[in-house]
This record gives C-alpha cells, sequence and structure tokens, in this order.
C-alpha cells in the first residue's frame, strides 16, 4: 500500500512538473489558446464565409453578351470610369449610370456591368452610405434576374481596392453575376474565385486593367 502510495505521488509530482515546464505559471495554456482562437474567429472577415473553395470555374464563351448594355458602379468608386474607357476603347457601346436602380433600370438591357469596387469618398459624393448602396444594388439585381439581363461583374481595382467596404459590395456583386471579370492580383486570397466556382459563374482572371479589353470583346463577339 505504502509503495502504491509513492508511486502515486511521484506521478502526480511529475505531472506538476510538466504543466510548470510548459506553462511557466500556474495558470494553463489552454484557456489563453482557447481565447486566442475565438478573437480570431470573431475577426475574420465576414465575407470569407461567402466564399466557397476556389476550384475550377467555367470559361468564358464568345458572344454571350449584347447591347443594349448598361454599366453602373457598385460601391461608387472610380472604377467605373475606368471600365467605361475600356468599354469605348472595344467597341462597347455602354449607358454608364452610376446610380441606377430596379426602377430606371431599361426593360431592354441585355447586359449590366458592374463595376464593383467601395470608395468612402465616392458615396459621400454620391450624398449616400454603404447600407444605401446596397440596397440599391440588391434590389438592382433582383430586376436584372426578373429580365432576364445578363450580369457580368468587373473587379479592376487589385488590392488597392479590397478591404472591408469593397468586400461588403463584392460578395452581393458576385454573387449575383453570370460572368466574373477579375485582376488577378486583387482576388489573392480566392474569394472572388470562390463565389464564382460555388455559382456556376464563368470567369477570367487578367493580368492588367488593359487586359479586361480582350476579355469585353470576346464577350460581345467583337
Amino acid at each position: 500500500m505504502k509503495k502504491t502510495n509513492m508511486i502515486l505521488v511521484l506521478a502526480v509530482s511529475a505531472a506538476m512538473a510538466a504543466m510548470t515546464a510548459c506553462g511557466g505559471s500556474g495558470q494553463s495554456a489552454a484557456p489563453a489558446a482557447t481565447t486566442a482562437a475565438a478573437a480570431a474567429a470573431t475577426e475574420a472577415p465576414a465575407a470569407q464565409d461567402a466564399a466557397a473553395p476556389a476550384g475550377d470555374v467555367k470559361a468564358i464563351e464568345a458572344g454571350v453578351c449584347e447591347t443594349p448594355a448598361v454599366l453602373t458602379s457598385i460601391g461608387q468608386s472610380a472604377d467605373v470610369d475606368i471600365v467605361n474607357t475600356i468599354c469605348s476603347k472595344a467597341g462597347i457601346e455602354v449607358t454608364k449610370d452610376s446610380a441606377v436602380s430596379a426602377d430606371t433600370l431599361p426593360a431592354d438591357c441585355k447586359t449590366l456591368i458592374l463595376a464593383v469596387g467601395g470608395s468612402s469618398k465616392g458615396l459621400g459624393a454620391a450624398g449616400i452610405d454603404a447600407d444605401q448602396e446596397l440596397a440599391r444594388a440588391t434590389a438592382l439585381f433582383e430586376k436584372a434576374k426578373g429580365q432576364g439581363t445578363k450580369i457580368v461583374a468587373m473587379h479592376t481595382g487589385g488590392s488597392a481596392r479590397r478591404g472591408t467596404l469593397s468586400d461588403s459590395f463584392i460578395v452581393p456583386a458576385f454573387e449575383a453575376a453570370d460572368i466574373v471579370i477579375v485582376v488577378e492580383e486583387g482576388d489573392s486570397d480566392g474569394l472572388m474565385k470562390g463565389i464564382a466556382s460555388k455559382n456556376g459563374a464563368a470567369m477570367e482572371y487578367v493580368k492588367q486593367i488593359a487586359d479586361c479589353m480582350t476579355t469585353l470583346k470576346t464577350l460581345f463577339g467583337k
């Protein structure tokens, strides 16, 4: 019996020594690790939840888009002006309307092009906030889908046009899109590719903004 007690004492002592060596104090490291993990989970960008694992995506097809086409901003960044210039150089006639709504989208619109990227300055200049812009976008997407308008979402701003504000517009816009065109450097986390893969949208990465012209020409059969 004494031998058994002695073994038990030695075992407890060894366990306490191991805990001291690993933790350095009487406090267990496990609660701290759990707290850190919980904090990390809380701080993780919500946009990541919308993205499926970045798998294969469908290639775009030639001539699937038609005019009349409307170009709008989702997020009110200056990217809409860049896309407008690209469309012009590609010989694609578009009507640029950064404030087009479900009520003003023409019934004969065949293609709705979205220049996606958030800008607090642009929202301020438009006299709206992010929630109002999201409400406009959501209703617009619903209207476009309801009347058979094809939706092309473009993200041309690269990593500079990412972050909480832009991602809040990227997620719903890319979820609504039939076709997506992305400057590859701006999708290093695979958010946009993941959404396209999940929803079955056709997608093309381009190396730089100027390369969007070739992709748009293909889409419109130019």
